[in-house]
């Protein structure tokens, strides 16, 4: 993983190089300087498409590691389960209520849940009912249907969204 997550930082710096090389030479050069310019912009081609592919095994990593969790203990999905809703609730009011704590976009791999989508995550918790038992609430979270918006976002996220997480435990339960 940590090679993967490497080569998109290898492929933006080759390929940001290229680009300013290009743009700042001289009239004599301009032919090499066209090649470089466009090996440059295909370089950050690759960095985005292999930092789309990091985001996606960082996700797989996520629900291997659910599966994992939920097979070591007793009722592991179903806690597991419980516990995702709580730390997706605990997130945002930690962000909402403690703004000094700043921005973690980049520890976001670490985290259980994507502190990025914890605010989206609370407001869908909210509609459901937050003081319902921890089943009932997993239940009807279990209910919401995944949008096109929420599909997008999840290219962009560490972590899967979280009613598709909720639906892969439970298909372990």
């Amino acid at each position: 993983m940590m090679f993967v997550s490497i080569l998109p930082a290898l492929f933006y710096y080759i390929g940001y190089s290229l680009m300013w090389s290009a743009q700042f030479s001289s009239r004599d050069e301009r032919g090499n300087a066209n090649l470089a310019a466009l090996i440059g912009f295909l370089s950050l081609i690759i960095y985005w498409v292999l930092t789309l592919f990091t985001l996606y095994l960082s996700r797989l990593r996520e629900y291997y590691a659910d599966r994992h969790s939920a097979s070591v203990v007793d009722e592991g999905a179903r806690k597991l389960s419980e516990g995702l809703v709580k730390i997706a609730y605990t997130t945002e009011r930690v962000r909402r209520f403690h703004p000094h704590v700043g921005n973690l976009s980049s520890f976001k791999a670490l985290f259980i849940a994507d502190p990025e989508s914890s605010s989206r995550d609370l407001r869908e918790l909210s509609e459901v009912g937050i003081m319902r038992s921890d089943s009932k609430l997993v239940e009807e979270y279990l209910r919401r249907r995944i949008t096109t918006a929420d599909r997008i976002a999840e290219l962009f996220s560490t972590h899967p969204n979280l009613v598709k997480r909720l639906r892969a435990l439970q298909e372990l339960a």
